[in-house]
Formats: C-alpha cells, sequence, structure tokens
C-alpha cells in the first residue's frame, strides 16, 4: 500500500489517544483505533477498536468493533468480535460478543452473551406427542 498518495477516503486506520487527564460528558464516537486512559460520562460507540487503560473510568454503554478492557466500567459492553478482560478490571454491566476473554483478577458482575457462529437456540425435542387418553396415566419418556 502507497502511503505517500493522498486520498479522500477517510484514515479508518487512524490511531487515537486520550490519556488520563482527558474527562469527556456525552458520547464518544471514533473510526479507527482509540486507547483511552480518563473518565467518560456517557457512551463510547465504534466500529474500531477501543482499549481502554488502567485508569480508565466509564459511566455509560461501550459498542465498538471489539475492545481490550482495563480501568473501572460501569455499564454494559457490546462488541462486533472481541471483548478482553483484563486483570484488576472492574465490571458492573453485561456483555456481549463473538469472543471473550477473561483474565484472572477481574471483578465482573453482570450477565454474558457470547455466541461466534451466531447460533440459535434449538427447540427441545418433543416425545410422546400423543395426548394421553382420559383414564390412563401417562408414561413417562423413555420408559
Amino acid at each position: 500500500m502507497d502511503h505517500d498518495k493522498m486520498s479522500t477516503v477517510p484514515n479508518t486506520n487512524s490511531k487515537n489517544v486520550l490519556n488520563s487527564d482527558v474527562e469527556v460528558k456525552g458520547t464518544l464516537k471514533f473510526s479507527g483505533e482509540l486507547t483511552f486512559d480518563g473518565k467518560v460520562d456517557g457512551d463510547i460507540t465504534s466500529d474500531g477498536a477501543l482499549t481502554l487503560g488502567d485508569n480508565a473510568v466509564v459511566k455509560g454503554t461501550l459498542d465498538v468493533g471489539s475492545v481490550v478492557v482495563r480501568g473501572k466500567i460501569n455499564g454494559n459492553i457490546v462488541a462486533k468480535d472481541k471483548i478482553e478482560l483484563k486483570a484488576k478490571t472492574e465490571l458492573f454491566g453485561d456483555v456481549r460478543a463473538s469472543k471473550l476473554v477473561i483474565e484472572e483478577g477481574v471483578t465482573f458482575v453482570g450477565k454474558t452473551e457470547v455466541n461466534p457462529n451466531k447460533v440459535a437456540p434449538t427447540p427441545p425435542v418433543v416425545r410422546n406427542a400423543e395426548p394421553a387418553k382420559p383414564g390412563t396415566p401417562a408414561k413417562a419418556p423413555g420408559l
């Protein structure tokens, strides 16, 4: 790939860094990659990759392509690809992703939905579907 040519296409490979002295109130949107080590009171949305640092404090929903989580999160995380919860992370909220990695030492209070193949639950197989005749005891399946 030739990086010298000018392009009108937005740079989706951009790497952005917001350090621990940054505080955001509202929705934070980005493309490409973002390393965030500050405080957010609001949602973070992107199709890109988010990395939260040890000092990160987030009160809101993360809806991203993928995320590496450190710091303290109070809200749900949805990732199109992968969520990685690193040691010492404190997460109070639900997670949903295709892949989930949780290191030892994570505090996680919430529900998970990890479904890499988008599998739908299969309905239980009903055996002996004939209704019992009045006056006869019903038979247990397999007997």
